[in-house]
């Protein structure tokens, strides 16, 4: 899971610098950012003292959230919500994000909730990916869990990930906002599945 975080801050930081994301967006998710930056820190803490298996036990369970919204049954959260939710979404994005190396299941099904746009829900998931795996690589570098050797790894895994990114991106510029949507919950529904299946053999 260390490999992958570099690889992410790369893909994350092009997906940022494509998009963008506007300063009243940095700021509607501020508290979001700096919560989930706390939470990716204590769940790298956790890391150091879980098994492989069970870490990614934890993650494959979040695809019950996923088939939740893939049904539509999911509630939407109210603006109202957003102040005291946001941090929350954050923290939980964070420490999951600390333990898997991947935020994204808690993240995107906050964003999906409050009814982002196609190019604010994409923007938003880079900029606080780019913003996690930052401090994530700082954690696990503090933590003594990214040696020389795992770094020049997760470079040489870095510029593989960019060839299957760059079909991605041409992908995502021609899907419409409905089958984005769709396309989103289906990957994660497919990641959690995999992952549960993977932790329980």
């Amino acid at each position: 899971m260390v490999l992958l975080i570099l690889p992410n801050i790369v893909m994350d930081g092009i997906q940022f610098a494509r998009r963008g994301a506007p300063l009243a967006t940095v700021r509607r998710f501020g508290s979001l950012l700096l919560a989930g930056g706390v939470g990716i820190v204590l769940g790298t803490r956790v890391l150091t003292l879980l098994s492989p298996r069970a870490a990614t036990l934890i993650l494959g369970l979040f695809v019950l959230f996923v088939t939740l919204s893939a049904t539509g049954l999911a509630p939407k959260v109210p603006a109202r919500w957003e102040p005291w939710l946001s941090p929350l979404a954050g923290f939980v994005a964070g420490v999951i994000g600390g333990v898997t190396n991947s935020p994204a299941t808690a993240l995107v099904l906050y964003f999906q909730g409050i009814g982002l746009s196609k190019h604010d829900f994409i923007s938003s998931v880079a900029f606080a990916f780019f913003f996690y795996k930052l401090v994530q690589l700082g954690a696990v570098t503090w933590y003594g869990l990214l040696p020389w050797s795992l770094l020049w790894a997760s470079m040489a895994l870095t510029v593989v990930a960019l060839a299957g990114f760059a079909v991605g991106l041409r992908l995502q510029d021609r899907l419409d906002q409905r089958t984005f949507n769709r396309a989103v919950l289906v990957f994660l529904g497919a990641l959690g599945a995999w992952l549960l299946a993977s932790g329980l053999r």
